[in-house]
């Protein structure tokens, strides 16, 4: 168990705890959360023995190997798949241990360095790390490839899977889906599921940590609060608390009542119903959770847009890509006002060269891509922050914008962005990743879009500035497209899908849960699909005559017998998942009962029924891993 003892730590003049204490039980996953500034990213410098506290102790067991992600992976000549080995000390130091024995000729030796390479699953060790890269999207070949001739976001997923090549009891994980897409984000939320050992993350993907947390750490007034469950039950448990404060109990209600009129224009428009019901409930979701954030420093308003002519934007058989080469073909699609479509896809199918292509047309190659006299569009890129000026303050650069207005108009305006003060004059070179999103999003708010592309506009977005960007998003009456891998901000902001895929764009008619069963199914069919070619032009021997045809027959009732039990464990974990699930829908009901947030002894049952709801989930997690290894077993076990 990690114990934190009367902590005080220190980043300059003010502390960023003082005298916190927090318990995390081993192999426990325990979720950090704040405000940026609060000190997450210090008390995981901390964990890792990288600064001292002021005042009192971390204590973590003896011999607990500890691994975290480094904030960047350097432009080495070294190959991927070698990059990430490197990640396994004892991977290495046993393969050099060997080189040095058959060097040396002794059999006791060679035969002494074999056994702990075998010790530190070496053989096994290139598979497990190609694993991880193609489960982060890298491409068959990428592995042999120098890490320096990966962009700045490929690295970061180079040094993600490096860290989880790392053998540890201890994970120190800091924001690591940022430059992840979406299908990324759902392997990585299934390997840490499964991992051993103790996991302290920070991340600001709140699906996550519904998914695989046990409990969170929030900062809180300089102190560590302990809440059990994931971010969902943090939501519930915080906003009761701050429900009983009279102060803010008018502020509460207004929250509820923009999120009631969203729930409602939503269901009036949603035509799709099982596409739609899983939405609709997030966003209930969403409202009782809102007195959770209404203390958050961010609430702003993206402007009233002008109208515009319907459509928007007409795209008819039009050819998107870059030079010569299409990335999606035949596309005909349009946007009308008031149109919410979120993009699904494989990393490189084409999202970003379709969002292009709606924002300016400079990706059509062929076709027509028309946007309406009208038509004012607001368009937040993937590397938007890079196009900032450093030198420049955020003022000047709404400054330059709208030099007409006078200065405190434009101040006000930041001052909804949380630029206030001499924040507003700071260069942005000494803003944070954060602070620099926050400042797209402003300009591109001021210029009152009547269609808003955004192409993942919440890396370096903390968890309260997503929750207001969700709540401006959901009262902004214009039409959005959103890339994102945030699964709550798609959940509860769009009204459809397109799936982009396969050189194409079509309508999904379901949910984020069926698209991650759609990546998994894809996923398996392209398991079979390279180990049929890889067994491609072998011959089969022709049999002839009644001696021939009767061991077929025979070989058909052997691999009938060997195909019964594979058959049987699938359905048995088909029934296990499905009573899960049941009893999953049971404990919700029970946690919707507001009597167990009125008193201390209400609260020891919410716990306990907390606690109950995180090891059925992870209960079922591991499950489903299970059903689909036993399915791939029963595919494998068809074909082979």
């Amino acid at each position: 168990m990690i114990r934190l003892n009367d902590i005080t730590l220190r980043r300059g003049p003010e502390p960023l705890l003082q005298g916190a204490e927090a318990q995390i039980p081993a192999g426990h996953t325990v979720g950090l959360i704040g405000a940026n500034g609060a000190g997450k990213s210090s008390l995981l410098a901390l964990l890792r023995g990288e600064l001292a506290p002021d005042q009192g102790s971390a204590q973590i067991p003896a011999g607990w190997r500890i691994a975290w992600l480094e904030q960047e992976t350097p432009a080495e000549a070294t190959s991927a798949l070698d990059f990430v080995l490197d990640g396994d000390r004892p991977l290495r130091e046993a393969e050099a241990a060997v080189a040095v024995a058959e060097a040396s000729g002794a059999g006791n030796r060679i035969a002494e360095a074999y056994a702990r390479l075998e010790a530190a699953d070496g053989y096994t060790a290139r598979a497990r790390g190609a694993e991880l890269l193609h489960g982060l999207g890298f491409e068959p070949g990428d592995e042999e490839r120098p890490v320096a001739e990966f962009s700045g976001g490929w690295r970061v997923r180079l040094g993600l899977a490096r860290t989880l090549m790392a053998p540890s009891d201890l994970l120190l994980l800091d924001e690591p889906t940022n430059h992840l897409d979406l299908p990324a984000v759902l392997w990585l939320e299934r390997w840490l599921a499964a991992y051993k050992g103790t996991l302290v993350l920070i991340s600001h993907d709140r699906e996550m940590l519904d998914r695989i947390a046990d409990s969170v750490l929030h900062f809180e007034g300089q102190q560590l609060v302990h809440y059990a469950g994931g971010y969902t039950a943090f939501e519930h448990q915080r906003a009761e608390r701050l429900a009983r404060q009279q102060a803010i109990h008018e502020k509460q209600e207004r929250e509820r009542r923009h999120m009631q009129q969203f729930i409602d224009r939503f269901r009036a428009k949603a035509s799709k119903a099982r596409a739609a019901q899983s939405r609709i409930k997030a966003l209930e979701r969403m409202e009782r959770v809102a007195p959770a954030h209404v203390d958050s420093p961010f609430h702003f308003r993206l402007p009233q847009p002008p109208s515009a002519a319907d459509p928007l934007v007409t795209m008819r058989d039009a050819g998107l890509g870059y030079g010569e080469d299409a990335v999606l073909a035949g596309v005909t699609r349009s946007l009308a006002q008031g149109d919410r479509v979120g993009l699904l896809g494989p990393n490189g199918a084409g999202k970003s060269t379709l969002i292009r292509a709606l924002a300016a047309g400079d990706t059509c190659l062929y076709g027509e891509v028309q946007q309406a006299p009208s038509a004012r569009v607001g368009y937040f890129a993937q590397h938007q922050l890079e196009q900032l000026d450093g030198a420049a303050s955020p003022l000047l650069h709404l400054q330059r914008l709208a030099p007409e207005q006078p200065e405190q108009s434009l101040r006000d305006f930041l001052g909804s962005f949380a630029f206030s003060g001499d924040l507003a004059k700071e260069p942005v070179e000494r803003l944070s990743g954060g602070q620099r999103a926050r400042l797209a999003l402003a300009l591109i708010a001021w210029r009152r879009p009547n269609l808003l592309l955004l192409d993942e506009p919440t890396n370096h977005l903390d968890l309260e500035m997503r929750h207001a960007l969700t709540v401006a998003l959901q009262e902004y009456p214009g039409a959005v497209v959103v890339v994102s891998h945030d699964r709550q901000l798609l959940a509860t902001t769009v009204e459809r899908y397109w799936l982009v895929a396969d050189g194409a764009v079509r309508d999904f008619d379901g949910d984020l849960d069926e698209y991650r069963d759609w990546l998994q199914a894809r996923e398996r069919a392209a398991t079979r699909q390279r180990r049929a070619q890889a067994t491609e032009g072998v011959g089969e021997v022709a049999q002839h005559g009644a001696q021939a045809r009767k061991d077929q027959r025979r070989r058909d009732a052997e691999r009938r017998a060997a195909l019964r039990p594979l058959q049987k464990r699938v359905d048995e974990l088909v029934t296990a998942i499905e009573a899960r699930d049941r009893e999953l829908a049971e404990l919700e009901e029970q946690l919707s009962d507001p009597a167990l947030y009125e008193s201390a002894e209400a609260n020891a049952r919410l716990t306990e029924l907390l606690q109950r709801q995180g090891a059925l989930r992870q209960d079922r997690e591991q499950l489903e891993e299970a059903w689909m290894e036993a399915e791939q077993a029963l595919e494998d076990a068809r074909t082979a």
